[in-house]
Order: structure tokens, then sequence, then C-alpha cells
């Protein structure tokens, strides 16, 4: 195969060019062709995209690989390299590693994932605010970041301070996940995981902790539970906390009722889908790095989705493998698997995850270079500066990788294996087993070629589970790997593959198809010409419907000689469903049970995690959550998470909140302060750049302006400021003027005069109307409503508009119902939001802005 030239190395494209060649790629898959120029084509810092489509992407990355490939043995070559990626076809390097390989328009980490923490059990002011300083650094580069608050003493404690006893878990939580929301990425926030041990005494509040609604809203919970507390469940028998947990002579201990505790666990997650819960023994006894704890790899926590448990300032970088492209005449009774071809891309795949860290050595190099050139004193640098120190000496030394899969939901259905029966978790098994052993033959084959990791110890990791069970499987590769040692610490997860899934346009990660066809409206004129109106909903607003498939799904059927068309009516879809290997084997309908029996079984051969959600009907008891985590623990999961379908629209609300409402309680002041914080918030309509300005009393908006951003006669400040202050001032003719004043590089202040008139007089007077809406008390969602209701004339008041409610839908409390919706992909009007994102809780779709 002829590798083109990569044609972008100084080409820029429009959206509107990038998204017609993307569409084409993805045979008319809009959703793919926005979600891979929003998320992973290559941009610089003022939106010009310099690739036209995943092709040029492909280029980019194979490039970058074979440089690597290059500098050691029997290399790989660019030929090779694309072969395996292109089209998404086999091997998909996923999130930052797409984003960022071959990038030299943003200095970041190639890392989808870190973990960080304190060395010993120092919980000192300072101690967290160096982990709250690491999490942003980490987050702006991308990075999902984890870490555990165990070590943090109970509400109570005494201290040596002011305050003579400490505040507990809860305010520390708040704190992370306020930091976490305060970090945009790339369009996105930041992603973080808090957990604790069952044995801390505070661990009860921090189950409760996100029950009040719009309290740690940019975090994920899990709770490390053990063994003990498991058998103490089990047995109905009471349970010791610690703090230290664990210790031998704490400073604190408690016995509890560890059936209440569990209840309460199972009833928050029934409610809520939260705290998830990682079974702790059984990640620690299990791990292959713990076998070097003595050597700083102990494991604390977990990355945001679970699926990479982590000693802290390690990271890894994630890759998945398409197995739907494994099956040989896939949907016909001919259909097999081609295991052959499996095994040697596998190890393809370990060499390219391999070559993926040099890169991201490379990376930390340069984010090094750039801290160093910062004009920051050196005090304020140092904290970042050894974060990424510590990092680089723990890629370098462990180099892990984290190779997964997507489509094993579309695989088992090609095959004529129906999902989560013995059959299908079988197969599963013997998949993933093959992955485990070549990814680790691979590893082995490497040490011999580039040397094995730092601190290969065969001895330490002799009584590994995971180990023996290599041992058990194929002899010779583990005496090869006594022999020869091991490129890698660890190799191996399942991870969610959310977009990766939308480009790979198969079913997610170890997940079973959500819905293979469902039918979708969308708006139509009743005046066009050939236009066919299905519904007219109560605004009168006109609807036409149409058929959609899931790609595999599509495929299954013109394999078996099933006519696409839109003329399908819903009975007609019913009965062909039932025809499929799909039928009984959605998400909604597999047996919760034989899901986490599938999980446990497939965990044997998976060193990291499995990121994996029980989805579970809203009339779903308590009694089946408790059920489905205890025999999760039981088969060996190393971690669970359950979400009822509506839960997180039942979020418990604080007793305040609850109180008959007042004037005086639903207001502002009615006297606006002269200074008011303000965050600053940047975003595009079509092809025109918008900025708005979110003036804040207690961190809720309290008024608005907006307009065109970098353009001679819209507003223009730096993409780096991203707050400041809106302070009301008078003009010479005393009249009310709203300035903003921000701080900038060298901590002077510069002053923005005038922001209301950045308008006409028409945007002014409905940016009033808002405000004036906010001032009151209206809930941001009907705000939200309200400035999407509005019936305007003009075209550019419209957009406007559009941006206003954009912006002011980010400080929507996760969970919200956004009612009088309808979902765009199944016209659902189950629809939440999360993030500041509309969340379609039927099929699953996310739409921003």
């Amino acid at each position: 195969m002829k590798v083109e030239t990569n044609p972008t190395q100084n080409k820029t494209y429009t959206q509107d060019e990038a998204f017609e060649a993307s569409k084409k790629y993805f045979e008319g898959d809009e959703l793919a062709a926005r979600v891979w120029i929003n998320k992973y084509a290559l941009k610089d810092s003022y939106d010009n995209i310099y690739e036209r489509s995943p092709q040029d992407m492909h280029l980019r990355i194979a490039k970058e690989i074979a440089r690597i490939e290059a500098k050691y043995p029997n290399p790989m070559s660019e030929e090779e390299i694309m072969g395996l990626i292109k089209n998404f076809k086999y091997i998909v390097p996923q999130g930052s590693p797409m984003a960022g390989i071959g990038n030299k328009f943003q200095v970041g980490s190639l890392s989808n994932c870190f973990v960080i923490g304190n060395d010993g059990e120092s919980d000192s002011y300072g101690s967290i605010m160096k982990i709250d300083q690491e999490q942003v650094q980490l987050m702006k580069r991308r990075g999902g970041v984890g870490h555990d608050l165990s070590h943090i003493r109970p509400k109570g404690s005494p201290v040596k301070n002011s305050a003579l006893t400490s505040t507990g878990i809860v305010p520390f939580m708040e704190r992370y996940s306020n930091s976490t929301r305060e970090v945009a990425q790339d369009g996105r926030r930041g992603a973080l995981m808090l957990s604790i041990s069952i044995n801390h005494p505070d661990s009860e509040n921090f189950i409760d902790a996100k029950m009040e609604q719009g309290k740690v809203t940019g975090a994920n919970v899990s709770v490390r539970i053990d063994d003990e507390f498991m058998k103490s469940v089990e047995n109905r028998a009471p349970y010791v906390q610690k703090f230290p947990i664990h210790s031998e002579n704490p400073k604190q201990s408690k016995e509890i009722d560890s059936l209440v505790l569990w209840n309460k666990i199972v009833h928050n997650a029934w409610k809520s889908a939260e705290p998830g819960i990682l079974f702790w023994d059984t990640i620690i006894n299990e791990s292959v790095p713990d076998c070097y704890s003595d050597l700083g790899y102990k494991t604390v926590s977990t990355n945001p989705c679970g699926e990479i448990p982590l000693c802290p300032y390690d990271s890894c970088r994630l890759l998945a493998i398409n197995l739907f492209s494994y099956v040989e005449n896939p949907f016909t009774s001919e259909a097999s698997f081609d295991f052959k071809l499996f095994k040697k891309h596998v190890a393809a795949a370990q060499r390219m995850m391999d070559d993926i860290i040099d890169l991201e050595l490379e990376k930390i190099e340069d984010i090094l270079r750039k801290i160093n050139a910062d004009p920051e004193n050196e005090e304020i640098k140092r904290v970042e500066r050894n974060l990424w120190l510590e990092i680089k000496k723990k890629a370098n030394e462990g180099r892990r990788t984290g190779i997964g899969i997507t489509a094993e939901g579309d695989m088992l259905a090609a095959l004529g294996i129906a999902y989560g029966s013995p059959e299908g978790i079988e197969f599963s098994v013997k998949v993933h087993k093959t992955l485990a052993l070549e990814a680790y033959r691979g590893s082995v084959n490497m040490a011999k070629e580039r040397g094995a990791f730092a601190f290969y110890d065969s001895d330490k990791e002799k009584n590994n589970p995971f180990i023996q069970r290599i041992k058990e499987a194929d002899e010779q590769l583990y005496y090869e790997m006594l022999e020869h040692g091991r490129r890698n610490i660890a190799m191996l997860t399942i991870a969610p593959t959310g977009t990766t899934s939308l480009m790979t346009q198969t079913t997610s990660g170890i997940e079973p198809v959500f819905m293979p066809v469902y039918k979708r409206r969308r708006k139509v004129n009743p005046n066009d010409k050939n236009v066919s109106v299905d519904y007219v909903d109560e605004t009168g607003d006109s609807w036409e419907e149409y058929v959609v498939f899931h790609h595999r799904f599509k495929e299954w059927m013109q394999v078996n000689g099933h006519e696409i068309s839109n003329d399908y009516t819903q009975k007609d879809l019913d009965e062909l469903v039932k025809k499929s290997p799909y039928y009984q084997s959605t998400s909604n309908d597999i047996d919760w049970l034989s899901k986490v029996r599938m999980q446990g079984a497939v965990q044997k051969w998976v060193d990291h995690s499995i990121s994996v959600t029980v989805n579970l009907p809203n009339d779903a008891t308590e009694e089946l959550v408790g059920k489905l985590y205890m025999e999760a623990w039981k088969v060996g999961c190393k971690g669970v998470t359950v979400y009822r379908d509506g839960s997180r629209s039942g979020v418990l609300i604080s007793n305040e909140a609850k109180k008959e409402t007042t004037e005086s309680n639903t207001r502002f002041s009615t006297k606006r302060p002269v200074e008011l914080k303000a965050d600053v918030i940047r975003f595009q309509n079509n092809k025109e750049k918008w900025i708005a300005f979110i003036g804040l009393i207690d961190d809720k908006p309290y008024e608005i302006f907006t307009g065109l951003a970098d353009d001679d006669d819209g507003i223009l400040i730096p993409r780096w400021v991203d707050n400041g202050l809106i302070i009301k001032n008078k003009n010479e003719q005393g009249n009310s003027r709203y300035d903003f004043q921000y701080k900038n590089q060298r901590g002077y202040k510069t002053t923005i005069e005038g922001l209301s008139h950045k308008f006409d007089p028409e945007f002014w007077n409905y940016a009033k109307l808002i405000s004036s809406t906010l001032r009151h008390g209206m809930p941001i969602d009907n705000a939200v409503d309200l400035i999407n209701s509005l019936q305007l004339n003009s075209e550019s008041i419209n957009t406007w508009k559009n941006g206003v409610a954009r912006a002011l839908k980010r400080y929507v409390a996760d969970g919200t119902e956004a009612k009088g919706q309808k979902c765009t992909n199944c016209s659902s009007t189950n629809l939440i939001y999360q993030e500041g994102c509309l969340t379609c809780k039927d099929c699953g779709s996310s739409k921003c802005g």
C-alpha cells in the first residue's frame, strides 16, 4: 500500500469543507463527522482546521508512530501502521492519543488518565492544596484524574490551627469538584474520580455528599470496599472503621452496623447512580503493578471511569481493537472469528502502545520546556514542574499501556451468538483470553528487542493470580517471560469507547447494542415540495418521521435480503428486530445478573479493570441493586456501577430547597453591587465566534452580556482570559455603563469599557430582559426555555439568542429535567441536563449547544 503525503501541512479547511469530506468518509453519518471534527481534527488555537477528513488524521498518526518504530529493531513501516488504523477498522488510538499524536498546535499530554496522591498519610492544608493544583494542571492538558481521600482525617478530629477540629471529607470533595468544573478542555469539562475506603469513619458522609442537588457535580465518586466489609454484610455482622484506615494503632475507631451502611450505598446508587463500587481487595490482589508496591507502584485510586487503577503519578494511554472487523462472513451461517489475524494485530497493537509511550515522553519534555519558559515566578512553577517530572519517571519506568476493545456486542451478533447467554460469555472469555496472552507475548518479544521495564522481577510477581493464569494457559510464554522479562508493567483494560464507537460505527466497548433501530423526527416546512408531515406538535411545528438503523443492524439487513427503507411501521420494525441476532440482546433486554457474571469472567483476563454500567429499568428495586453488587463481588469484578433509568433526575434536594419559597429566598438583592465576579465563555454559532460575560452572585448567573468576538465590531480580549469583574459605571452623560476588567499576564488591570454598547439597542434590550429574569430568581433551566421560546424576526438576533442560551446552559444543575424539549435523535421528551448538555435518557445521545 502506498502512503499518501499528508496534505494538511499548510492548508486549512473551513468547517463546511471538513464536514462534507468527513460525512462522505463516514458514508453519510453526520454524527460521526461532527464528533471527529469537534474532538479529533487537527486545529490551532484560532479554530483553523488542518485536516479535511479522518484519512489525514490517520496519516499524521501513522507517520509519528513509524518515526518511533524506526528507533528499534525490526520496525513496522508507515504503510503497515496505516493499514492497521485507517478507516477505524482494526486498531483505534483513543481520545488523547488520537487528538495529540503529531499535534504541534497544543502543548498537551497523550495520556487519557492519571492518578495523583500524597506520599504517606499527610492531610495538611498544604498537601490538600498541592493535590488541587496538580489536578488542575493535569486537566488543562486534557487528562482525566483520580485521587483518593482516605488520608484526610475524619470530621471533628483535633487539629493544631485556629479551627481546633477538622472539617472532614465533604468540603474537600466540593473543592476538588469545583476545580474540575473550572477547567475547560477543548469545549468539555474536566473528568474527576474521587474515592474513599469503606474503612474510613467519614465514608458515610462521602456516600451521601452527592445526594444534595448541586453538590460535587464535577466528580464521579466510588467507594473502595474490602472483603471484610462484604463478609460482614453477608453475615449481618458489625464492622470496625478506623483512622488511619486499616491501622493497627488507629487514632480513631468505631464499630458500625455494616448492613445499615450497605443499604445506604445501595439506596443512593438506586436513587442517583452513585456511588460506584470498587472491590478493593480484588483490585490489589489481582494487580500486577502492586507486586512492586515497595517501589512506588501501590494502587490508590482509579481514573474517572474506573477502568485503570493506578498508583500516584502514573498515567495510561488507551487504544481499542475493533472486534467486529475480525468476523468473517458476518451475519451468515458461515460466520467465524479470525483468531489468526486477531493475534497478529494484538501484537502490533502492543508495539504501537509502547511507541506511544515514547511519544508521550516527548510530549512531557515539551510541557517541561513550556513551564521553564513561562514568565511566572519559579516558586509558582515548582508544583507543576515536579508533577510532570514524577509522571515522566513513572511512564518511563513502568511503561504501562491500556489495550482494550470495542464492538463486543456487534461481534457476538455477527457470529449469531446472543449477548449474555452462556455461549456468549464463553466466546467473549475466549476472545479476551487470547487478547491477554498475545499482548503479554508481544510485550515479552519487545523486551528481547527493546529491553524490559526498569525493575522487572519475576520473583516479585510469581504468586500474582493474573500471572499464574498466564502460566497455566501458556507455559512457554511464562518461561520466556521469566528469561527475558516484559516491556510493560501492565497492559489491558476495557474502557467505555463512547466517541470511538461512533467512528467505528459499532457498539461501545464491552456493552451490548442500545437500540438496533428506532424512529427519529426532523422538523420540516409543510409547504415544501415532497415533504411528508407525520406529526404536528402542540406548538404547531411539523415533523417528518424517518427510520434510523444501527450501522451493523443495517449490514445484517443487507446480508439477509431485507430492504432498507423509511416506510417501515413500528410493527414492521419490531418484527424485523425479532428476526435478527440483536433480538433480546439490547442493553434493556439482557439479564442483568448474566451481564455481571460476564464481566467477572472477562475480568480474569484483564490486568487493569473494566468500565461497564448495568442499565436497569425505572421500576428496578433496591433489592435488585444490592443483589447485583453482591454478585459482582462474588464473581470477581473489580468494580461495578448501576444506572436505573431516570435515577439522575431523582436526586434528593436539600432541606432548604424543600421549604416553601418566599420572595426573600427566590430573588437576588434588588440593588446591584458595583462589582460582580464574571465568567467568560466562548462558543461558536455556525461560522461566527461569540463571547459571553456572565455576572455572578454566589456563583449563580445574575446578568449576561454577549456578542461577537474577534471582530472589528465585536468584543476582543485575549483567549486565555476566562474570568474577571463586571463593573457598573457612569458615562459622561450620567447613564449606566458596564465595563469588564481582567488582570493581564503581568498582573496589571485591563478594562474594556461599555459592554452594553457592543450591541445595537435591540440586542441590549433583550439582554436586559434576560438579566432581569435571572435577577428575580428564575431557575436557569426555565430562563433557557424562555430564551429558546422567543419568536424573533431577525436572523441575527435569533443567532444571538442561541448564544445566550448556550452560555447559560453551563450553569444548569446536572440532572435537571429539560421540560418541553425533544431528543433530536429519537424524539423522546425524556431529556436532562448533564454538564450543560442535553442528554437523552432513552437513546443516550447528547447535544451541547
